[in-house]
């Protein structure tokens, strides 16, 4: 079967698939659950793919490699060689509305990007986004695509969206919830991994140069200063760096600790001198390399 039929029947089979169903599909594969199907999730989607749309039982390693290849040039938009859920939007087709939030919903630049999202959705700030905050942030994203939705439908999206994300089944999203949901590309200070070690007093672990990467990454607005959701945010990318659960409790309780050790001029900031003392004590500005 040649992999222009294998693309016509996906479509065609799947035009049915409601908002819960794509979402099951999805995780099914995501097995990881880091936002992609990628690997060995990517040949087993592929696998069951042709033997949904009619192909063989038994599927040899070069027709799979074939099919990976023709649908991967022709879905893989940014040729990372993995499928987001925008993408799989587009093989696996349903509700066109829905996709367009998984379309509007792609992977944020920083921590800090998410923290602003956090803060603007979580509008009581009772540390969870709850059903009426997650249907507004639904419906910001439909706006962005010029999607008009029903009011009962966007309960459908609200419904369907909680169902899979919320895995503790309280009925509203926790940070690390929402996080799958509205993924980072990329955990900043993992480039630094293997010369990173907050905590290590009177030792300096970053150069000057990586040290003024990592303060500018997060000065978003270019004011000297990392505070607000800039400050949530590198809080955010530290506690993933040391492998702790993130949750609004404990960014907290973190920036509080950091805030009472480091913020000098207690304005609840910090600029390049207070963040030295968090990421390399011991280290001033005559010291390290500059490579």
């Amino acid at each position: 079967m040649a992999a222009s039929d294998i693309m016509s029947k996906a479509r065609q089979i799947n035009k049915k698939l409601t908002a819960h169903d794509f979402i099951t599909v999805w995780e099914h594969y995501d097995v990881d659950g880091n936002g992609y199907i990628e690997d060995a999730e990517l040949d087993a989607f592929f696998r069951e793919l042709i033997q949904t749309t009619g192909g063989p039982e038994t599927i040899s390693e070069t027709m799979l490699a074939d099919m990976k290849q023709k649908f991967m040039e022709a879905y893989d938009v940014n040729e990372d060689g993995k499928i987001s859920r925008a993408e799989l939007s587009n093989i696996l087709p349903t509700d066109e509305n829905f996709l367009m939030l998984f379309r509007q919903n792609q992977p944020l630049r920083s921590s800090v990007e998410f923290m602003e999202a956090w803060r603007k959705y979580d509008t009581d700030r009772s540390g969870y986004i709850e059903s009426n905050e997650l249907k507004a942030f639904l419906a910001d994203l439909l706006a962005k695509a010029n999607a008009s939705v029903p009011d009962d439908k966007l309960d459908e999206y609200t419904t369907a969206i909680l169902e899979h994300f919320d895995t503790n089944k309280d009925g509203k999203l926790e940070i690390k919830e929402m996080a799958r949901l509205l993924p980072v590309k990329e955990n900043f200070l993992m480039r630094f991994e293997g010369s990173l070690k907050p905590g290590k007093a009177g030792k300096a672990v970053l150069t000057k140069k990586e040290f003024n990467r990592v303060f500018d990454h997060y000065d978003k607005d270019k004011n000297g200063k990392i505070e607000g959701a800039e400050l949530s945010g590198f809080l955010k990318d530290l506690m993933e760096h040391e492998d702790e659960e993130v949750t609004e409790s404990g960014l907290e309780e973190l920036k509080d600790q950091l805030l009472k050790l480091c913020d000098f001029d207690g304005d609840g900031q910090l600029d390049k001198a207070e963040l030295k003392m968090v990421l390399c004590p011991g280290i001033d500005d005559d010291q390290g390399q500059e490579s």
